[in-house]
This record gives structure tokens, C-alpha cells and sequence, in this order.
């Protein structure tokens, strides 16, 4: 790449504009499941999640909520991925917006 290709991308890149606006909007209380789900290795026991996780904060559709709490409500013993400790977490709290202070 020449100099001026790479000058005109980073002009390029200056001059793009964000593709979400963040703004001052309300504060989000909790972290967002898929966080709390990245941290952890896969497949992991309910017990696991509970020792490594548990006093984490999780968005819900109805404020934050302990993952301890909706954990204890989740019959699945033994979660074989990320994506099925999510759907167990939304199986127990719902999905839809997250609720704002």
C-alpha cells in the first residue's frame, strides 16, 4: 500500500461516523448475560456457574437480577455451551428490552 492509499483511509476512517450513536441516555444496571457467558469455559456444571459467576449482576427484562438467583430457578444441570446457558437464562427471565433506572 502507498502512502497516500494509506492517508486516504485513515481520512476515510476520521470522517466515518459511528454505526450506533451512544448518547446520555438512562444507566443499564447489570451485565449483559453473554459477558457473564464469555468469561466461562464450556461445558460447565449449574454449580460451576454458581462458584465462579453467581454474584454477578445479569440485565433482565425486569431490572438486574443475581445470576445465583436465576440460576437456582434453571433445572439444567450441566450446560454443554454458551448458547444453552443463555437460552437456560432467558427460559428463566425472559427476553425482551432491558429495563433503565
Amino acid at each position: 500500500m502507498s502512502e497516500s492509499d494509506e492517508e486516504a483511509d485513515a481520512e476515510a476512517e476520521e470522517d466515518a461516523e459511528p454505526a450506533v450513536e451512544l448518547g446520555d441516555g438512562p444507566v443499564v444496571a447489570g451485565e449483559p448475560v453473554a459477558r457473564v457467558a464469555s468469561r466461562l469455559t464450556w461445558p460447565a456444571t449449574r454449580s460451576d456457574v454458581r462458584a465462579q459467576e453467581g454474584d454477578a449482576t445479569v440485565r433482565t427484562p425486569d431490572g438486574p437480577t443475581s445470576l445465583d438467583a436465576v440460576l437456582e430457578e434453571s433445572e439444567v444441570p450441566l450446560f454443554e455451551s454458551r448458547g444453552e446457558f443463555r437460552e437456560a437464562v432467558e427460559d428463566v427471565v425472559g427476553s425482551g428490552p432491558v429495563a433503565t433506572e
